[in-house]
């Protein structure tokens, strides 16, 4: 048998192997529906070769299911299962309807369907409407996600197109395992390359090598085995996780302690799996010595499955409901603002912009509505895709045709979102945890981001997004989150789709506004712990005061309570009503004025004050009570507290009372007389003179109070204001330095290729003055960089062609090319080729004339005719 011990996760549970002796793999223990661990394989051209070497390599008792997803001819009926039971022991059948995956067995999809998996059992459905290309791999990594979470493995083997990869995004999100053949071993790449430059694979390996890393993975990943739920996390498994968190937040700089437990857990337990790594502690000391490993951890953390138009009755609502009753409240026109925190690779956020030109071509408001779309995320490799706009073939089984023809451009083997879309979305990173946040916003989507996030820092996140949104403002959440308690904040669009409006409230709400100084804190709820007594005098000490040491409680100035020593329920009592620790309403009957005068008294001298024989209410009577008060001046940390402490006294025996002469209880009673006659006086004057002194500062401190709260909150909001009018420009920044970069770089490239070729060659816009030039048109025009702007026919020219000016006009006005060969000074030759200028935007600006070098032509022409007229 394994031996493992578990380790709470919150809701969820950690099962760790602490034996060293791994399970064989006839016995990878099932799920608790009896369902195995699921190995989905998707392959394509060059599949069979590959899906062959792999199963030479597995066992006949392997404890696993595996199921060959492979693109088939739709109207030819399926070899591959015989193909494949030439090479492996394992049972190989055609999937069948409702068919229960059971261990050591091969599924193979039959031609002409699709597959899914619920509960463990493969269903069979029909395949869609052709609306662009199939991808049965991608359908089912994605059901296999959903249906066995962490449990889900997907493999991607030789083929052409990016099949798979969504679907392998998908198992990730769910905390799965994926694996890749390496492309070089591959007959054909394109599907294993788009898996790995999409970050997405875990394991890279030769087809032979793939199920020995597979198996590993599942021998010490507690996924892949039987999980016990709600078992107890061990405190050194606590330890580690804190750990663990304070090296990503040191390596990358960003806070994961306020992430659900659960989820960080999950995200670190697949790392050990991959790493063969069986305790956590272990794991920390391996991210201690390869910082490379917290790269990828975080990259682990922050994996996010997104998609174009995901939910689409979401959309649609918010296409037909949600934007135009935002665009009818102002009829005038209006610069919208949105934002999309968490928007991965842009997918969301190109989806709204898309929803909004529909709205506005729908309702004609093209001229009067612009909307600007921030687009923000932790990942700045999934920022930088977002921002060139470029999706592989596969979005169009997510997009209508409508839709990639309007907002998208065929480029290459994939599409590129087109220019009027790009423009409206600036991507930029941003942590929505530490960093301030963009304000005035009209419209926020975030989606699928707070269920990984505590319910305490939801609930910020929330009265944060309230603040961020413009009155009426529209809010837009993952079809599992909810606002919670937040009803009064936010008035429900349509609650079933998570759609939500702004509620101006009347009060101000208490916002924690993010900042880059978060406090770290702790992702572990405290334990009791038993430590042990450091040496004997701590031992009798804690003696003395738990059976010895009178009841003690030390106050602040104002009588709050803030230290309780001893048992103090027979002088102190919870008054009714609101809870409230002051010593004043907790005092007993007999106490509370004696009490008080102590405090006074004791503030204003150095001495202990004491009152003795207070009589002090009990449940069971009376008690005689010690009263003694002492201000605190050392040490500093204490400075200007109390310290009251209450000593029983025994009662007198009865004889002794009954021996008391007749007037011992009228002389008591006139010294309590006296002592409260003395206390009234003290406190008589105290009051004077705070009255004078409040009397005098009053009137001034009304008038500067309300000046002082009306400045205070114009400089909170202008603060905040600022501190997001910062982030945005930072954003805006980064924005026009990445298309700067981008700029800097097709510039150096035309220079290369311009100088390369040869040929002299020169821009002139519409005017036909001189816009831009190669180096080798000095063989031709006497130009220098000051010459740019002047019109080309001020320049001297070593071509006898007086028509150039007339030419590249006409070119102009009729679009039609122009090509001559000219004659130049030293017998050369050159083609002179006239062609009109395209802008990205298919106008005309100018026109572009060549120069090509025919001189070596001519001569030889030459050649060839003078010796055919010599011949005759």
């Amino acid at each position: 048998m394994v031996k493992t011990h578990a380790a709470t996760v919150g809701s969820g549970a950690l099962a760790v192997i602490s034996s060293h002796q791994h399970p064989t793999p006839a016995k990878l223990i099932t799920d608790s529906d009896n369902t195995p661990p699921v190995v989905a394989i998707g392959a394509s051209a060059g599949g069979l070769d590959a899906l062959e070497h792999f199963f030479a390599h597995v066992p006949a008792a392997s404890g696993v299911a595996f199921v060959v997803i492979q693109h088939l001819d739709p109207n030819h009926q399926g070899m591959l299962p015989e193909l494949l039971q030439r090479v492996t022991p394992l049972t190989v059948v055609q999937a069948g309807d409702r068919m229960r995956v059971k261990p050591n067995w091969i599924y193979v999809i039959p031609p002409n369907k699709d597959l899914s998996i619920l509960r463990g059992k493969l269903y069979l459905l029909g395949p869609p409407a052709l609306r662009g290309v199939r991808l049965p791999i991608d359908g089912f990594f994605r059901s296999l996600a959903e249906d066995q979470h962490e449990r889900a493995i997907g493999v991607i083997l030789s083929g052409m197109g990016a099949d798979g990869t969504l679907g392998l995004r998908a198992i990730k999100e769910n905390a799965g395992l994926a694996a890749v053949q390496s492309p070089d071993s591959a007959q054909f790449d394109s599907m294993p390359r788009s898996a790995i430059d999409a970050g997405l694979a875990d394991i890279v390996a030769p087809p032979h090598d793939l199920w020995q890393k597979i198996l590993a993975y599942l021998q010490h990943s507690p996924r892949g085995l039987h999980v016990v739920p709600d078992v107890e996390v061990e405190i050194k498994s606590q330890t580690a996780l804190e750990q663990i968190v304070i090296l990503l937040r040191d390596r990358t700089g960003n806070d994961f302690s306020l992430y659900k437990r659960n989820t960080v857990y999950r995200r670190i337990e697949r790392r050990m799996g991959v790493h063969q790594i069986d305790a956590i502690a272990t794991y920390v000391r391996y991210l201690r010595e390869n910082p490379q490993e917290c790269d990828l951890l975080f990259k682990e953390l922050l994996i996010g499955v997104t998609s174009f138009f995901r939910d689409p009755v979401v959309w649609d609502a918010l296409k037909s409901e949600a934007i135009p009753a935002l665009l009818a409240e102002h009829p005038a026109g209006k610069s919208l603002r949105a934002w999309v925190p968490g928007c991965s690779t842009g997918e969301e956020a190109y989806s709204l912009a898309m929803i909004f030109k529909e709205v506005l071509a729908q309702n004609r408001y093209q001229q009067l509505f612009k909307l600007q779309i921030f687009a923000t995320d932790l990942d700045q490799d999934a920022i930088a895709k977002a921002r060139q706009g470029f999706y592989p073939a596969t979005i169009a089984g997510e997009i209508s045709k409508d839709r990639l023809s309007r907002f998208f451009t065929v480029d290459g083997s994939g599409y590129r979102i087109k220019k009027e879309i790009r423009e409206m979305v600036i991507f930029a990173p941003h942590n929505v945890i530490m960093d301030p946040p963009f304000t005035k916003l009209d419209l926020l989507c975030c989606r699928n981001l707070l269920i990984y996030l505590s319910q305490e820092l939801q609930k910020k996140l929330i009265l944060l997004f309230h603040y961020t949104l413009c009155g009426h403002g529209i809010l837009m959440l993952g079809n599992a989150e909810t606002i919670g308690n937040a009803s009064h904040l936010l008035s429900a669009i349509d609650n079933k789709l998570r759609l939500y409006r702004r509620i101006d409230t009347p009060f101000p709400l208490n916002i924690d506004f993010p900042t880059k100084y978060f406090p770290v804190a702790t992702m572990v709820e405290e334990a009791d712990t038993n430590h042990p007594i450091a040496n004997l005098q701590l031992l009798a000490d804690q003696l003395l005061l738990q059976y010895f040491a009178p009841a003690a409680v030390l106050v602040n100035a104002e009588g709050d309570i803030l230290y309780i020593c001893g048992r103090t329920g027979k002088y102190l009592e919870p008054a009714a009503g609101k809870a409230n620790w002051n010593i004043h309403a907790m005092a007993r009957e007999g106490l509370r004025n004696e009490l008080m005068g102590a405090l006074n008294t004791a503030k204003t001298q150095s001495d202990i004050v004491q009152i003795q024989g207070l009589a002090v209410a009990t449940d069971n009577g009376s008690q005689t009570v010690n009263l003694s008060v002492k201000a605190i001046n050392k040490p500093e940390a204490l400075k200007g507290m109390l310290m009251v402490v209450f000593t029983d006294v025994a009662k007198p025996p009865v004889g002794k009372s009954a021996r008391k002469s007749p007037n011992a209880s009228q002389e008591l009673v006139q010294a309590e007389l006296l002592q409260a006659r003395e206390q009234l006086q003290t406190l008589r004057e105290q009051m004077q003179t705070s009255q004078e002194e409040l009397r005098s500062a009053n009137e001034e401190l009304q008038s500067t109070n309300e000046e002082l709260q009306s400045t205070n909150e114009e400089l909170t909001t202008s603060k905040e204001e600022m501190q997001s009018l910062n982030e945005e420009l930072q954003t805006v920044n980064a924005e026009l330095q990445a298309k700067v970069d981008d700029l800097s770089r097709a510039s150096n490239d035309m220079n290369n290729l311009l100088n390369s070729m040869e040929i002299a060659t020169v821009f002139l816009d519409s005017a036909l003055h001189i816009r831009r030039f190669t180096s080798h048109i000095s063989h031709l025009f006497k130009l220098i960089a000051a010459d740019v702007g002047r019109p080309l026919s001020d320049i001297v020219t070593d071509l006898e062609y007086p028509q150039l000016q007339q030419d590249a006009q006409e070119v102009l006005r009729t679009l039609v090319f122009v090509e001559k060969q000219v004659k130049a000074s030293d017998q050369r030759w050159f083609k002179v080729r006239i062609m009109p200028y395209r802008t990205q935007d298919n106008l005309i600006d100018g026109v572009v004339i060549t120069f090509i070098d025919i001189s070596e032509t001519k001569r030889l022409e030459a050649e060839l005719r003078n010796r055919h007229e010599n011949s005759e």
